[in-house]
């Protein structure tokens, strides 16, 4: 019987519950055991996010993704290929803060003030 957790990652990733939206942002990662390294974010979505990996990373291992000016967000690895990680987000991006992040790193997005 599937999890929540396995539910949340196939809805996450597979079924590309929320929108995904290209950009640049630079980034710094960090794998759980690992140290933190520079990255660049691929794409975003409130729900997870792709981004360049120097190191090889695994299925399931826990990871930090810290974005300019927010603070750290815990995210478990679904894929890796190539240099480029995919993860989903622990706790759904909010929205607002998604939109912020898209008005800020790209020339699409809707800007919700923060209340």
């Amino acid at each position: 019987m599937p999890t929540d957790t396995d539910s949340y990652q196939l809805a996450s990733q597979e079924d590309r519950c929320s929108p995904r939206t290209k950009l640049t942002i630079p980034a710094t990662l960090r794998a759980s055991g690992g140290r933190a390294f520079q990255s660049v974010v691929h794409d975003l979505s409130i729900s997870g996010f792709s981004a360049a990996s120097i190191n090889r990373m695994h299925d399931g291992q826990m990871c930090w993704l810290t974005l300019p000016g927010l603070e750290s967000l815990q995210a478990q690895v679904v894929w890796w290929d190539n240099c480029i990680v995919g993860c989903a987000f622990t706790e759904l991006l909010s929205p607002i803060v998604h939109d912020n992040i898209l008005q800020r790193y790209s020339n699409t997005g809707v800007f919700r003030p923060m209340a």
